[in-house]
């Protein structure tokens, strides 16, 4: 057969494959949108959610998901941030570096179940934290951190040496090269890598049932004490998050209207994960742009 018609049958098979893969992710979102959107308001957004009652909101779900993903993030990017540094710029090539980068492919690649589990057994029982916020940060932080350090390190990995070399050669310590030139360049990178990852923490639940809990407490958002447990600021109450209300809806059906906030909070979920997405290409596209017209 004739290269070139091989070659265009070739480019029409990938292209029939892109298309059908487009249009199970089109088709899968555009039904869970289909079915939510009609069911969002403001009142929906803010509302508590009620059992055995018609009529719930998510708003309480929606702010402890968002809680818990500033406490999460917090958390794990400082320590993904020194972990990818040194990876990246101090560790020596050996069987060591190489067993640690072998270990955080492990461990990014585990269930979040496991995760859960390990967290529940962890935090909630060993070190007595209980079902609350702080368990729900620290089982995400295990279970963010590892993908977190890769795409850090290879953000740094992938500035050119000479850029070291002439940070070096200008009198600067490794540390002052690491802060004052490769962090600034590899930054639009870390950002994308950070709110891609909070996209996936937004939309954990498997791992947030075993720690955060499955109760969201009524909350006085003017009670700013953390030690009281309708305080929102308190890390040691139970939260429900958006994720994990979804999946008690269907799962317990004590909701008149179950159907419904559940359509709907799935498709407030779809849609914080899509601007998730959305902002970090923003970003990404801007800082780059930044960054190379200096």
């Amino acid at each position: 057969m004739n290269p070139k018609k091989v070659d265009k049958i070739a480019v029409g098979v990938i292209y029939a494959m892109s298309g059908v893969i487009v249009l199970i992710l089109a088709s899968l979102l555009l039904f869970i949108l289909w079915r939510g959107l009609p069911q969002i308001s403001w009142e929906f957004l803010t509302a508590p959610a009620k059992s055995f009652q018609v009529g719930g909101g998510v708003g309480i779900q929606l702010f402890n998901s968002f809680y818990l993903l500033l406490l999460t993030m917090l958390i794990s990017t400082p320590l993904a941030l020194g972990a990818a540094i040194y990876l990246s710029e101090y560790a020596r090539q050996n069987w060591i570096t190489d067993f640690v980068r072998t270990a955080i492919e492990v461990l990014s690649s585990l269930p979040s179940v496991v995760v859960g589990l390990f967290g529940f057994l962890i935090f909630v029982i060993q070190w007595d934290f209980g079902f609350s916020i702080l368990s729900g940060a620290l089982a995400l932080t295990i279970f963010n951190l590892p993908l977190l350090t890769r795409t850090i390190e290879d953000s740094l990995q992938a500035i050119p040496a000479t850029q070291r070399e002439a940070g070096l050669a200008l009198g600067l310590s490794r540390w002052e090269t690491v802060t004052r030139v490769i962090l600034p360049a590899a930054l639009p990178g870390i950002i994308t890598g950070m709110i891609l990852a909070a996209g996936r923490i937004f939309g954990e639940a498997a791992a947030l049932i075993y720690t955060a809990g499955q109760s969201a407490p009524a909350l006085d958002f003017t009670n700013w004490n953390p030690q009281s447990i309708t305080s929102p600021l308190n890390i040691f109450r139970p939260a429900e998050t958006l994720a994990v209300h979804i999946w008690k809806i269907n799962s317990e059906g004590v909701m008149p209207d179950g159907a419904e906030v559940s359509a709907g909070a799935s498709a407030v979920l779809i849609i914080a994960v899509m601007l998730f997405n959305l902002v970090s290409r923003y970003l990404g596209r801007k800082l780059q742009k930044k960054a190379t017209s200096a």
